[in-house]
């Protein structure tokens, strides 16, 4: 198909999402100005999923991107749930205690969170209350816990990403007595996730990780031109460290069978994920798991396959790597995106297109035409394209849009090339899947005034 620019301008903007911190609210002035997100689908369904709320009880706002893998159940989970274990974890015991008496006596609870959702961002309605009670078992463990301390940041959102997966993957063992709700834990558990969040509070900025999802500051220097700054690590075969880490976890007899292939056990890209209990679960435990299941269950090749040379499980965990940074006056804005985006983009190019985007103002690049024999004429057209391209560039309202535009339609020069574009977004689904990923990508813009501020108040 040849697509106009209208009909890629619509699938482009079909799950696009703004969202603009009110100037005041009645709290304290926010260091976030609002955020752009947006998801382009290679999978169908779409296996990505994208999450924003501003905590209630708690100062901060969350924002996170999901990535999941044999299907999308739980990604859509931890969608859902990740954010309410983050918020009790930084309950205060008075707060805990409230919302655990209101439950009790059947008054309306403090509500915890805010959402910013799209209309497309869906809730599963059917589980709520299963959802609501692990939850509230975890708020009545954390109340007996009182240790009378302020919560630390750090520790909250590595407890909430544990206790999460640990509800998840005893959810599936338990089942439950309606084989819907049965079904659907057990999809959650047997499919996975990856989620890379960040927790923005004052100038306090939290990102915890887990997998291969990315998070990167834009920093804006002195003479106006943009950089990146990386604040997570990437847990797959690329990363030394993490490779170490499995290594350390398991027997020496085990260490060639460990990574093969770039892959955990030869199979899992990511070496950390939510759910992926064929990874977590004894032999034996999955066993009984499956052949108690529902037939749907059975008749599934993934759940009954055992990786190959499984001897020490678990082989993965959820934990995440929590990494935290000061923002100052130059930090201008934070990407959050699926490897969808970084397989084909440089995290330096993703800083100069988004901070271009969001100042209008274009630092003109030498044409850089590496090594290719370029004529006067073609000289002149990449020329008149630029110049087209400066005038077209606010045709986004939407800065993830934006991103996700060069990100599909950029040709080796750099610049967004309109038929590239419209091949790579009329591709068939079963053929999308094999040329780009699932793309999600949340940009949060920072308010360098109010970061300032809290800067001279210290």
């Amino acid at each position: 198909f040849y697509l106009t620019p209208p009909q890629v301008n619509s699938i482009l903007k079909a799950n696009e999402y703004s969202f603009k911190v009110p100037e005041f609210d009645g709290k304290n002035v926010s260091s976030v100005l609002g955020f752009d997100s947006n998801q382009l689908p290679a999978n169908a369904p779409i296996e990505d999923r994208r999450s924003a709320a501003t905590c209630l009880q708690t100062r901060g706002m969350l924002l996170g991107v999901f990535d999941g893998h044999a299907g999308c159940a739980c990604a859509q989970a931890v969608s859902e749930r990740l954010f309410y274990y983050i918020a009790v974890s930084l309950l205060p015991h008075e707060t805990l205690l409230e919302i655990e008496n209101a439950v009790e006596s059947g008054r309306a609870l403090l509500p915890i969170l805010q959402w910013h959702k799209h209309p497309n961002d869906y809730f599963s309605k059917e589980a709520s209350k299963l959802y609501f009670n692990s939850l509230r078992t975890y708020w009545q463990e954390l109340i007996d816990l009182n240790s009378g301390e302020t919560t630390d940041v750090r520790e909250a959102l590595i407890n909430a990403f544990k206790r999460l997966d640990s509800d998840i993957s005893l959810e599936a063992q338990v089942g439950d007595p309606n084989s819907f709700l049965n079904y659907l834990v057990l999809r959650v558990a047997f499919s996975g996730s990856t989620a890379c969040v960040a927790h923005v509070d004052g100038v306090d900025l939290h990102i915890a990780n887990t997998g291969d999802s990315r998070a990167m500051l834009g920093v804006q220097e002195e003479d106006g031109s943009w950089s990146a700054v990386n604040l997570s690590y990437d847990h797959n075969a690329q990363n030394e460290h993490e490779v170490e880490r499995v290594k350390m976890e398991h027997p020496k007899s085990e260490e060639k069978s460990l990574v093969k292939q770039d892959r955990l056990l030869g199979l899992l890209m990511p070496f950390r994920a939510f759910g992926d209990v064929k990874f977590k679960w004894s032999i034996e435990l999955q066993k009984r798991v499956v052949e108690s299941g529902p037939d749907q269950l059975n008749d599934n090749e993934y759940t009954k396959f055992i990786p190959p040379n499984y001897h020490t499980p678990p082989y993965l965990t959820a934990e995440p790597e929590v990494i935290h940074h000061r923002l100052r006056p130059q930090d201008k804005f934070l990407v959050l995106a699926t490897d969808g985006l970084w397989e084909t983009m440089h995290r330096q190019d993703v800083a100069r297109i988004v901070g271009e985007y969001l100042t209008g103002v274009h630092h003109q690049q030498p044409i850089a035409v590496g090594g290719y024999k370029v004529t006067l004429g073609q000289m002149h057209g990449l020329l008149t394209e630029r110049r087209a391209r400066i005038s077209s560039v606010f045709e986004d309202q939407n800065a993830a849009t934006h991103l996700i535009r060069h990100a599909v339609g950029n040709n080796e020069f750099g610049t967004v090339d309109h038929e590239r574009l419209s091949k790579m977004l009329s591709l068939p689904e079963e053929l999308a899947r094999m040329y780009r990923d699932d793309i999600t990508i949340i940009v949060v813009q920072f308010n360098s005034h109010v970061i300032g501020a809290y800067q001279n108040e210290e």
